[in-house]
């Protein structure tokens, strides 16, 4: 058995005893060793914020670190029930705490939980703070010696603090918007009709079936919007009530994946479609010299866009951790794996609910042009040329060797045209991970291995008149990988 690490968004793994899954010894001795980590950096007696998904467990895992977090002499705000993940980074920042903890393992399967954490600020825990904090996991002595202070969970005023904010992002006149959108028997669905309510958005219906949080999730194989066949019910109730736009959210609503009517049905929106999108409008209003980013995984797209836009461009890792972190005056930011930051003025994180809610304001007025996103979209690809992306995962525990496959016998050929090798792994500065990137002309894919699963996964993009052709023979390569 090997302890559980912190990667790319905290600590997940398989509800199991031991030290390589989750449960309330791994949860104590995490907590008491981010207790030791906070008091050798003078931030012992500060407030600290826990909140929790609805996941099995998850309740009694929270109230396990809050009790830790309390014992060890810090002001704890828990959160008084089973509440987005995008809540609590919101309290750290409004609260000024010194750290904030979420359970949760938001789009993981049933049978996994994690333990997220935010530090001042509102920013996920990062290098090498997560490796500090594992050196200190178990110092603090056996688990039963941990002090443990019982808490009074705080009440609605931080959420409502939240729907506040989040509906504030509304702009221009439009509302006239028909929604339908769905939870996947997370804890997003009330706060996101609540939040489309306030902003203005009086057409919204949910997928039944899905809308209340269920941590057995029985309707979906994952919990995942990007997996196949994970939206069938969102499609079929958007086709039915004639929406004009589809919006499912994960588990612990951080992530928003959008679909939009075609001529030939309903077609799911990529993440770097949503991204270019959710950059160009945000950038309408911002701030000269404002700053955007994404994550080397993602679109070379928005960089053009901001460019043109008279704004900073930046590139970071993949995770949230890295993006929400770029520089002053960031007022967007994106990675593919359909997560967005829409408003890191109030949230350093990625959150689907405000991300909604801003595309729903962009919807609305397109509609009103009598035009649609799809045609939004055909306006960037007139402007900047065709940029058409994709992702191939496949669920494997030999991640590892495929990588090192690729290291020793790499291909120089993708789509008939030469690429170049960069393996990220030797790069120095800021971008160096376990990553290799293919780059020719028109043609670029990045693999890497997953940081959350058990996964080996490829990002692709193609450009140029011939890029929907390609991109399938990208596709076809990653897959025999």
């Amino acid at each position: 058995m090997t302890n559980l690490r912190f990667g790319t968004a905290g600590i997940r793994g398989p509800m199991q005893a031991g030290p390589d899954g989750m449960n309330i010894d791994v949860v104590i001795t995490t907590t008491a060793a981010i207790c030791a980590w906070l008091r050798d950096r003078c931030l012992g007696g500060g407030t600290v914020v826990v909140g929790f998904d609805a996941r099995h467990q998850s309740r009694e895992f929270a109230t396990a670190a809050a009790e830790v977090f309390a014992g060890a002499g810090f002001k704890v705000v828990a959160l008084p029930r089973p509440l987005p993940t995008p809540v609590t980074a919101f309290a750290v920042k409004k609260l000024d705490a010194v750290a904030g903890v979420q359970i949760t393992a938001s789009h993981n399967p049933k049978g996994d939980n994690g333990y997220k954490v935010y530090v001042s600020g509102g920013t996920q825990l990062n290098v090498p703070a997560d490796r500090e904090i594992e050196q200190l996991m178990g110092q603090e002595g056996p688990v039963d010696s941990v002090p443990r202070t019982p808490v009074t969970h705080a009440d609605d005023s931080l959420f409502n603090d939240y729907l506040e904010r989040v509906s504030s992002l509304a702009r221009g006149e439009h509302r006239d918007l028909r929604i339908a959108v769905t939870a996947l028997h997370g804890v997003g669905g009330g706060p996101l009709v609540r939040a489309l309510t306030k902003a203005g958005f009086h057409d919204v219906r949910a997928v039944v079936a899905q809308q209340e949080p269920n941590p057995d999730f029985p309707t979906v194989d994952f919990p995942n919007p990007e997996e196949y066949g994970t939206s069938d019910k969102l499609i079929s109730l958007a086709k039915e009530m004639q929406a004009d736009l589809a919006i499912a959210l994960d588990p612990d609503a951080d992530r928003c994946a959008a679909a939009i009517p075609a001529p030939g049905g309903w077609r799911k929106l990529t993440g770097d479609e949503v991204g270019a999108l959710l950059g160009d409008f945000i950038l309408e209003t911002a701030a000269p010299d404002s700053l955007v980013a994404t994550s080397v995984v993602s679109s070379r797209l928005l960089g053009k866009i901001a460019a043109a836009r008279g704004a900073r461009y930046a590139e970071t890792l993949t995770g949230f951790k890295w993006l929400a972190r770029t520089g002053p005056g960031l007022v967007f930011a994106y990675e593919e794996a359909i997560g967005y930051c829409v408003d890191p003025a109030a949230v350093r994180d990625k959150d689907g609910i405000s991300a909604a809610v801003v595309l729903a304001c962009l919807a609305a007025r397109t509609k009103a042009e009598h035009r649609g996103l799809a045609d939004r979209l055909a306006d960037l690809d007139a402007e900047f040329g065709i940029h058409r992306t994709d992702q191939v995962s496949r669920w494997t525990e030999s991640a590892a060797e495929a990588m090192t496959k690729l290291r020793t016998n790499p291909p120089t050929e993708l789509c008939g045209e030469p690429v170049m090798l960069t393996d990220l792994s030797a790069v120095r500065g800021p971008l160096r991970t376990d990553a290799l990137v293919f780059e020719g002309e028109t043609v670029r894919v990045v693999v890497r291995p997953s940081g959350t699963e058990p996964k080996l996964k490829c990002y692709l993009e193609a450009t140029g008149p011939d890029a929907a052709m390609n991109l399938k023979q990208l596709g076809d390569y990653c897959a025999s990988i």
